[in-house]
């Protein structure tokens, strides 16, 4: 077990020292304390320094980061459910962040992590390979995983149908880089556990986020509309984490966005907006390490986001220029597929810059102001449910039901975020003959049962009855929160909206106080984590049938279902007898998972060529500003194997003191794009780009790129490893002129 070495109560032998050495030092600091009260004094009474605030007790906490990207080729990005959109390089390398409390009797863990969401499979992998490392320390009781839902991370680690077939399967080359990133970092969090201390700071930030579906948000109670300023939950809350001389560690956030500045026609990975943001303030912390490295860990969070967008210039028609129609998000002469929202930049990517700084920025402002220590004991409850079956009393005389799973006909529509390509409208309450005819056809009709359950929902796919090969969308759902003193964690599996979100934070925290404790707790919702159930609207925003309605799975009382669980749980740890819930139905793990991905094709390149041969070279000097592009003969990504910790990309810089070349950007960074092409001869290529910021030194460089490439040897595919160099170039000053 390495560092951890004998584990006894939760705790590490390291851990028990801190322990009675913090004990022994409170004992004499009371001891020296209580000397000077009865010291008896013949002059004035000396006057003595202010008293200072009492100290709580330190928590134990670790904080880890690892890296989780997987092959950068041909498997499906995961977000858009686009079939086109299928991996082609690093735009950003993805991230697992985990942060461990402990109040020296019980333990959470936080993870948040650079992925579309949380499977349910991920979720049950993870648990496996943590119980083989550490017994029953860290298990589905405490451990929370959230994704950021970034939609251009790597796909195929799901077990239900409809997800699989999105992303081609359940793809091992995708999952284990994520079990094992996150794993790791929780490794590296468990290994540098020390005492130290939490703050809490909350802030608003109103330049980064726009509603998509202002009209079914408006169809919620106008009384409690009046309630909020926004139609979007603004709130910014931090965690700053420091040992115990106030040094900062890591920092945990949330904030309700999509993460979908990067849109739907990329094809390089990227943790986008919330990468970006943890990417800036890591660096900040950090400085001189490469992205990845260091000790400081910063950990940007999904919440509410399910009706949030970034693209705040808004939908407009693409044909046009006009804006979308309000009600159904579509366009004259091309329905919803002309429809698209974009913003705050002129493309994606400096859209994904801007709202990943305005985040950032805010974040690292809360930080550097806290003052609100958080303080008192951990608690955690969980909860498998099973969502298709919920009983839910109204009030006294009525209840209601969830409902097995279906999605509504302005599931197909999409977003203004990114719409789909056939003739279906958000805000569809009947359905429509043609596709209806089609789906009996193919996969049957859904019972009569079932569309009275999920009325006024016009059904497209009735899931919940579909069950071949595998079933298309789970039953069994994890419910889950975990506090940290005065902060409340509720872990969401899947998207809220915002209105749901306030419903839920204000029904926990309502249970939480009822028995008089947690006066001061705040409460955040951790979307996208455990498992992912689409969305979860309000009764109301339902009656709508926009795209969060159509794609609200378990029916109209999916939200009232959800709370009443939640309070269950909240009441639970309110009232101190979590361990009186039961556990409930465990999911399934499926043993036998289809994968529709063909193995990798052997390497081609062109005659008279190698592998790393520079097809396209540099030009001899660049100011600050420019971009330097080089493309390589090139090896498909998917040969080079567990790519984690690894790179494809240098950029050098000659070091004239030292007369060697000093790395100073990988394909981790946000200056560099890595990106590869596939020919038709099934010779490939990957190009370069170094976005050279205005901050970089004069000098000598040079770019590399690493990687592997399969040919046969008799029947027998060898990979071979390759790197390529491009010339030396100059970078000097940029000179602007007026």
């Amino acid at each position: 077990m390495g560092s951890r070495k004998s584990v006894c109560c939760g705790l590490s032998a390291r851990e028990l020292i801190f322990a009675v050495l913090f004990v022994l030092m409170t004992a004499v600091s009371v001891t020296l304390i209580a000397l000077m009260a009865t010291e008896t004094h013949t002059g004035p009474s000396p006057t003595l320094p202010p008293t200072p605030e009492p100290q709580h007790t330190p928590y134990l906490i670790g904080v880890g980061r690892a890296d989780c990207t997987g092959p950068p080729a041909e498997i499906p990005l995961m977000g858009y459910a686009n079939p086109q959109q299928n991996a082609a390089g690093i735009h950003t390398r993805l991230f697992s962040r985990a942060f461990i409390i402990d109040d020296w009797r019980k333990r959470v863990v936080f993870v948040t992590a650079d992925v579309g969401m949380i499977s349910q499979r991920l979720r049950l992998e993870v648990l496996q390979a943590l119980k083989l490392k550490y017994g029953d320390l860290y298990g589905q009781d405490n451990v929370v995983l959230s994704g950021t839902h970034t939609h251009c991370g790597l796909g195929g680690y799901f077990q239900y149908t409809l997800f699989m077939m999105s992303s081609k399967g359940y793809i091992k080359a995708s999952v284990e880089p994520l079990v094992n990133g996150i794993v790791k970092s929780i490794d590296i969090a468990h290994s540098n556990m020390r005492p130290g201390r939490i703050y809490r700071s909350i802030g608003e930030l109103d330049d980064s986020s726009l509603n998509r579906s202002p009209h079914s948000y408006m169809n919620n109670p106008e009384d409690e509309r009046h309630r909020y300023k926004w139609n979007t939950d603004k709130q910014v809350v931090v965690l700053k984490f420091t040992d115990l001389d106030g040094d900062g560690i890591g920092m945990l956030s949330w904030f309700a966005v999509h993460a979908v500045s990067m849109n739907y026609t990329n094809l390089m990975v990227s943790s986008d907006n919330m990468g970006y943001a943890s990417y800036l303030l890591e660096q900040d912390k950090n400085p001189g390490e490469l992205p990845g490295q260091g000790g400081f860990v910063a950990g940007f969070s999904s919440s509410n986001l399910g009706d949030v967008s970034p693209n705040t210039k808004g939908p407009h028609c693409m044909n046009t220029g006009m804006p979308c129609d309000y009600l159904n998000s579509s366009c004259p002469d091309g329905g919803t597929k002309e429809c698209k929202a974009f913003g705050p930049g002129e493309d994606m990517f400096e859209s994904t810059r801007i709202i990943g700084e305005n985040i950032y920025k805010k974040a690292k402002e809360l930080y550097a102001n806290t003052a609100e220590e958080v303080t008192g004991l951990l608690h955690s409850a969980h909860q498998w449910v099973n969502m298709t079956d919920v009983t839910v009393q109204i009030n006294n005389t009525h209840t209601v039901k969830t409902c097995k799973p279906a999605l509504g006909h302005s599931f197909a529509a999409g977003t203004t975020d990114g719409g789909g390509d056939l003739n279906f409208t958000q805000g569809a309450v009947e359905g429509d003959p043609f596709w209806d005819g089609i789906r009996d056809a193919l996969v049957g009709e859904p019972s009569n049962e079932t569309q009275e359950c999920h009325y006024p929902k016009p059904i497209l796919f009735s899931t919940g009855e579909m069950n071949w090969p595998l079933p298309w969308h789970p039953q069994i759902v994890d419910v889950q929160i975990i506090t940290i003193g005065s902060v409340a964690i509720v872990a969401v599996p899947g998207e809220m909206t915002t209105m749901s979100g306030r419903r839920l934070r204000e029904a926990v925290k309502q249970e939480l106080q009822s028995e008089g404790a947690f006066k001061d707790v705040e409460v955040v919702i951790a979307g996208l984590s455990n498992i992912y159930t689409h969305y979860i609207t309000t009764f109301e925003e339902y009656q709508v049938q926009r795209y969060e309605g159509a794609s609200t799975i378990y029916g109209p009382h999916t939200l009232s279902a959800y709370l009443q669980q939640y309070r269950s749980l909240a009441r639970a740890i309110a009232q101190d007898r979590v361990s009186e819930l039961p556990i409930g139905p465990e999911p399934p793990f499926f043993e036998k998972l289809f994968n529709l991905l063909s193995a990798a094709t052997v390497d081609r390149k062109p005659e008279n060529s190698s592998f790393g041969d520079v097809l396209q070279q540099v030009y001899p000097i660049y100011r600050q500003g420019d971009v330097v592009l080089v493309t390589f003969v090139a090896g498909n990504p998917r040969h080079s194997g567990d790519i984690r910790d690894k790179t494809f990309v240098t950029v050098e810089l000659y070091d004239n003191r030292t007369s060697s070349w000093e790395v100073i950007y990988n394909d981790a960074s946000w200056e560099t794009r890595f990106q590869w092409l596939k020919g038709s001869n099934r010779e490939s290529n990957s190009t370069v780009e170094w976005h050279i910021p205005q901050t970089a030194p004069s000098g000598s460089y040079r770019i590399k790129h690493f990687g592997h490439y399969k040919q046969m040897k008799g029947l027998r595919p060898v990979i071979t490893p390759y790197e390529g160099t491009s010339d030396v170039f100059r970078v000097t000053k940029s000179f602007y002129y007026q």
